[in-house]
């Protein structure tokens, strides 16, 4: 029996989506596989903290800043390299989406409409472009418009049907940095974390050797305990600090871009639909 090839596609999801790449579950969209993104993570945590150990930098201050500060700096950098992970997934991502806008998904025919009995045609059409219209959000907005479209009497249902899948996936946009405005939040939180902690330290030290006795000598190695514990809590909170900065900026930009997207993936639907959808004369005088 011969093997039945699959046919090529403008756009094959499977092929195209990175973490389908790396035969994992691919989230919806711009949508991040957390679990993918945090192996990454971890992976590169681990990979920056041995070039640390195994090079001169361990004897640097910069070295010094990330190996002897305490276990709340590791907990910075595996959540700053987790959040880098994460927006570099939704960039190759949103790339992927951008793709469905160049791709024709009406019959090259001069003077073509849509309407209840052409609607076939074009659904096929959008089975021959791609594996699954439903990877992709703009020719999904199309499908469900058109698979809607028997049952509609106006234009300006589709229109509506258009503005509410829009209104669904700006919403999903916004919940899939979740995860992101987590990190952001508690990337902050860890370094004060290791502040207290240091500072914690550094006066026990001291509140002990001034219980001991009027040792001058005894108090002057205290306080150089005490200097320090200031540079480990002040040194944690800096990290932490520079590095949410880094992400927010990040998302920020991120977050620009897929919103230009969203606009872009409207404009797509209205113009493509809306504009080429003619009502039968049985219709309009339904």
């Amino acid at each position: 029996m011969r093997r039945r090839e699959k046919p090529d596609r403008d756009l094959d999801w499977r092929r195209l989506d990175i973490e389908q790449r790396l035969l994992f579950s691919g989230g919806k969209y711009t949508r991040v596989n957390g679990f993918l993104s945090g192996l990454i993570g971890i992976a590169l945590a681990v990979a920056f903290y041995s070039v640390l150990m195994l090079t001169p930098l361990a004897k640097t201050t910069f070295g010094q800043v990330f190996l002897d500060r305490g276990p709340t700096q590791h907990a910075v950098v595996l959540l700053f390299f987790w959040s880098l992970i994460i927006l570099a997934f939704k960039r190759l991502k949103l790339g992927v989406q951008r793709r469905a806008l160049d791709v024709r998904v009406l019959p090259e025919e001069p003077g073509f409409v849509i309407s209840p009995s052409t609607v076939d045609r074009v659904l096929q059409r959008l089975r021959e472009v791609t594996d699954d219209p439903r990877h992709f959000m703009v020719l999904n907005r199309v499908e469900v418009a058109l698979s809607n479209l028997r049952n509609l009497g106006r234009v300006g249902d589709v229109e509506e049907i258009l503005r509410s899948q829009a209104s669904q996936d700006e919403s999903q946009m916004e919940t899939s940095y979740a995860l992101l405005q987590g990190f952001v939040w508690a990337i902050p939180v860890l370094g004060f974390i290791g502040t207290v902690l240091g500072l914690s330290q550094a006066i026990g030290s001291f509140t002990a050797v001034l219980g001991s006795g009027d040792d001058v000598s005894a108090i002057t190695g205290a306080l150089g305990k005490v200097t320090a514990g200031l540079a480990t809590a002040f040194d944690t909170t800096l990290v932490a600090l520079i590095a949410a900065l880094t992400i927010q900026l990040l998302v920020v930009m991120t977050k620009k871009s897929e919103e230009e997207f969203l606009d872009e993936a409207m404009e797509h639907g209205i113009r493509t639909i809306v504009g080429r959808l003619r009502l039968e004369p049985s219709a309009e005088g339904g």
